[in-house]
């Protein structure tokens, strides 16, 4: 009977004292493009994600934990979100909060225009994305880190106020990318993850309208919301998609036509399975996943998304 004990116990403190094994542990850090502004996003099953700044957010990260939830995955989704910044904030006010325990994947952006102050200049995303990876580095020296390729902006392009001000819709997601993949090799982060190219391939393949100006196509996925800057519903699914399968490896196209945050948030399912392909073709063009279109059982109601953590 003592062994047994002993036994138990020595189990328990080796998963942390619970008795049940932690799931993987993953932080989202950046801004209003993780948060799901101006979108239904925003605060998405906030219950079932912990947002470090107490905020009440679900947004991008929800969306990523009911994935990994509806394909069998255990996924410990945490998230350190502030609207209009770079990770410049984060380092300067957060790490406090970032640095309670060390992560096993973390995956974060910078703002939207590379710089705030000074537009299309990727000297800070670079600076301070080996800050923070040294940082992450330093709570957990094998943690993955993942930096996130972020989407052109229709009211960066279309406005003669904008940074790329009479250049097509991809040029601004090309150089946000090429400043992402500088970042990447000074802070030795491996992965690069291709929302903003995800978002391009949607608007060249004709899923998604390029300009939200002259008024949407008929057939056509608006991915901006009403300020043409942030995403709609649709972009950040979209957005969350491409997290998932780069993150977790596998095919968003796995989660079926009937995948159940869809359908709370609204979405058809023509635009989840659309949206699901457009992620998975992306992904395949970058060699990050391989094709298993394993979709759900049919008949399996959209409603039975799970909440609990």
């Amino acid at each position: 009977m003592k062994l047994i004990l002993a036994s138990t116990a020595a189990a328990m403190l080796a998963l942390g004292g619970t008795g049940l094994a932690a799931g993987t542990s993953v932080l989202f850090v950046g801004n209003s493009f993780l948060f799901g502004s101006g979108s239904a996003v925003r605060f998405y099953r906030a219950d079932t994600v912990t947002d470090l700044n107490n905020e009440g957010i679900g947004g991008v990260p929800a969306l990523f934990k009911s994935f990994t939830q509806q394909a069998g995955l255990d996924y410990d989704v945490s998230l350190e979100t502030r609207g209009g910044v770079g990770l410049d904030f984060h380092l300067e006010n957060k790490l406090g909060v970032i640095g309670r325990r060390g992560w096993d994947k973390v995956v974060m952006h910078g703002y939207s225009t590379l710089d705030a102050d000074k537009p299309r200049d990727p000297a800070k995303l670079v600076a301070t994305s080996k800050q923070m990876a040294d940082f992450l580095r330093g709570r957990d020296p094998n943690v993955d880190l993942y930096l996130m390729s972020t989407w052109s902006r229709a009211d960066q392009t279309y406005p003669e106020k904008g940074a790329w001000a009479g250049q097509p819709i991809d040029a601004m997601a090309r150089d946000i990318r090429a400043a992402y993949d500088k970042a990447a090799a000074g802070a030795g982060v491996k992965t690069v993850i291709p929302v903003g190219e995800a978002f391009t391939r949607a608007i060249q393949t004709g899923v998604a309208d390029p300009n939200p100006y002259d008024g949407i196509d008929a057939g056509k996925l608006n991915l901006w919301t009403y300020d043409q800057y942030h995403a709609s519903t649709h972009g950040y699914y979209l957005e969350a998609l491409v997290i998932f399968g780069n993150v977790t490896g596998r095919d968003p196209r796995s989660l079926g036509d009937n995948e159940c945050s869809a359908y709370e948030l609204g979405l058809s399912r023509a635009e989840a399975k659309t949206l699901q392909q457009v992620a998975f073709d992306q992904l395949a063009h970058t060699g990050t996943v391989k094709a298993a279109p394993l979709v759900l059982a049919k008949g399996v109601n959209p409603e039975r998304c799970t909440t609990g953590r």
